[in-house]
Order: structure tokens, then sequence, then C-alpha cells
């Protein structure tokens, strides 16, 4: 089987620095925050130009800290994708507000601007609209400018869901430091990945920084003096400790999916299949490899071949966040998003990751040609 990714080669790799980091913690005997994880976020500050880096549990609680941290509540209202992963509509209903869904363009798979640009001009059933959170899809910065200055001129907070796209670049700036705030998951399977459960919250505010340590640590800033309602949601110091190793190596790692990612694009070139669209002024870092195929029985004929020869391949995401039960309660119905419905049908990913063989590279493409008997 070759999988969708594989954490044992790259372990494998650096096995020796994540032994040595974790026994460094262990001697300190300092598991939660401390100084490793202090280390992390100043690490990460410098990494992606923002002034500041809070370390949280994990991505969901980046994005659900910061909604609470702006006083986002009942009553109000939050624009993000309806096609990408749940934790992103999940935490805007935590925090008690209401998700409102946009469409996506075709071909980056982002939120669409101008689907934006009709939510906050036209306004939707009477809400009240406080932030949008554009997602990075699947390792390619979303269209900020355009949606910067939407945000502006409706004086909405823009918070980055970047969790896909750790060191990914627009016009020279790294993925989490647009908008007013930037959220990052460290889940295994990401580009930059820890060994368990983390995530971050970049930004260039200060007092945004100093309430989320509060969010992040049970509500407190001086202990046992609770000034929120909190969360238990702090970094342990052994995946700040694993994820100061990987850090040394995430360009080298990006760079290889891209390396992989244009010998897919050369040998698919030609064929009834759209590769991934990469905008002039991004860098894209592939956290994921997606194609799209003419239509929904196309895609499953592929994807069933690939199985049958060993190559794990996924639909992300076969159900956009309109159409999921637990948002029933928002009233949409199918039909309402027809780019994200038809991308959900069209859409799969192959595998990438830094450790993929030439040889393994090229038996995915030589199977998909023969799916589509090229």
């Amino acid at each position: 089987m070759i999988p969708i990714v594989d954490l044992k080669d790259q372990y494998q790799s650096i096995r020796k620095e994540v032994i040595e980091a974790v026994t460094g913690v262990m001697d300190s005997c300092q598991f939660i925050l401390g100084a490793e994880t202090k280390k992390l976020e100043q690490e990460v500050e410098a990494y992606t130009g923002s002034k500041y880096a809070v370390a949280v549990g994990n991505g969901t609680d980046a994005i659900l800290l910061t909604l609470k941290a702006y006083g986002i509540k009942q009553g109000d209202a939050v624009i993000t994708s309806t096609f990408t992963y749940y934790a992103t509509a999940g935490a805007i209903a935590r925090c008690g507000a209401r998700p409102v869904f946009c469409d996506i363009d075709p071909k980056t798979y982002n939120i669409s601007p101008e689907g934006l640009k009709k939510l906050v001009k036209d306004g939707k059933q009477g809400l009240e609209i406080k932030a949008v959170i554009p997602v990075d899809l699947y390792g390619e910065i979303a269209d900020m400018d355009e949606i910067l200055a939407i945000a502006k001129e409706c004086n909405l907070k823009v918070i980055e869901d970047a969790a896909q796209a750790f060191g990914a670049e627009y016009k020279g700036k790294k993925a989490g430091s647009f908008g007013d705030a930037g959220c990052f998951s460290f889940y295994p399977g990401k580009n930059l990945g820890a060994y368990g459960d983390a995530g971050m919250v970049v930004t260039t505010e200060e007092s945004l920084a100093d309430l989320l340590r509060v969010y992040r640590n049970q509500g407190n800033k001086v202990k046992y003096h609770h000034i929120v309602i909190g969360h238990n949601s702090r970094m342990d110091a052994i995946q700040a400790a694993i994820l100061r190793v990987k850090l040394q190596y995430i360009d080298k790692w990006n760079s290889k999916r891209r390396a992989i990612a244009k010998f897919y694009d050369e040998k698919l070139k030609g064929l009834d299949i759209v590769t991934p669209f990469v905008s002039k002024d991004k860098t894209h870092i592939y956290h994921l490899y997606v194609i799209r195929f003419k239509d929904k029985e196309q895609k499953d004929n592929v994807k069933k071949l690939l199985y049958e020869e060993g190559v794990d391949a996924r639909t992300y995401y076969p159900i956009p966040l309109h159409l999921q039960d637990c948002f029933k309660y928002l009233g949409y119905r199918k039909g309402d998003f027809p780019e994200a419905e038809k991308a959900s049908e069209e859409t799969l990913a192959i595998p990438i990751y830094p450790e993929l063989t030439e040889k393994q590279q090229g038996f995915i493409v030589d199977t998909i040609k023969r799916s589509i008997g090229k």
C-alpha cells in the first residue's frame, strides 16, 4: 500500500534528534508549556514574520479561542468556506455564533471573493456578521488581498485558517501572517506535524496574544484568579520540542513536495484531468495534491483502480459543510453552493509527501493513465 501520507520514513530520518528533544523534556520535568513551548513560539514568530505566537492544544482550539478573544458570541455570524474540514465551522458554532457559508473559486478551491463580497454587502438573514475565516485549502493561500479589502470596508475581523499551509507564501508573506490572526494545526498529518495534537495562533496584536494566553490556561493570568471562562488548551512541552526539530526541516520538506507536484503536473499533462492551479504570486506547499475529473463516474473509476493497486487516494471533502447533518439547522439545501458541490464529487487527492519515491510516483501516474485508458 502507498498511503496518502507516510510518517514512518520521515520519523526515521530525524529519529535521533526527536529522541534527544523528548529526553530533554523528560529530564526537565516541564511537561506543560514551559521553556520548549516558549522557544517554539519565538521560532514560529520569526518564521512567519508575526509579532506574537501563542501555542495551544490543537488547531480547532486555535480558531475557537481566537473567536472568543475577539468577543464573537451568540447572535453573531462568521463567514467561512463550505468546502473545508468541519473544524473551521465547528469552532464558529461552539462559540455560539452562526456559521455563514460561502462558495469557492473553482480553480483554487478557496473561498470565492465574489461570493464573500455578495454576502457582506447583501447581509444574511439580518445577521450581524462580525468576521470571516478564509481557509488556505490544500496548501495554497486564499486570495487575501481581495478578502482583506472586503473585510476592511465592512469592518470585519479576518482570521486566517492556515492549518494546511504552514510555509506557503503569497507575495512574499508567509501563511498565517495576513489579517488579524492566523491559526495553525500541527496535527500529525500536516506538513509540520506534531506526534499528537497541537496548534498555534499568530498575530501582530499584543492585546489578542495576551488574552489568548489567558483563554488557553483555564481563564487565569494569575494562578487561581480566573478572569474569563477559559479552556484547558496548553501545548505539551514534548510536542513543542518535536515541532522545534521538525521546523528546521519544513522548507526542505515543502520543496520536496513541490518537486513531486511538478512531476505529477508534467506526467498528467494532456490527460482529461485538471491538475492544481497555482497563481504566479503564490508558493503552494501541497499539503494535498488534488486532481479533478470531468465527472464523478470518472473520479470513482480512477479511485477504484488506485485502491485495487494499493494506492490510497481520497476525496477532501466528500460532503460540503452546508450539507452536513450537524448544520441542518442553518437551513441550507443542495444546490446552494454549486462549485463546492461539484468539487466534492470530482476531486481526488493522490499521495504526496517528501519521502515518496520516484518509483512510487511513477506507479501512481501509470495507474491513473491505465484507469482512463491512456
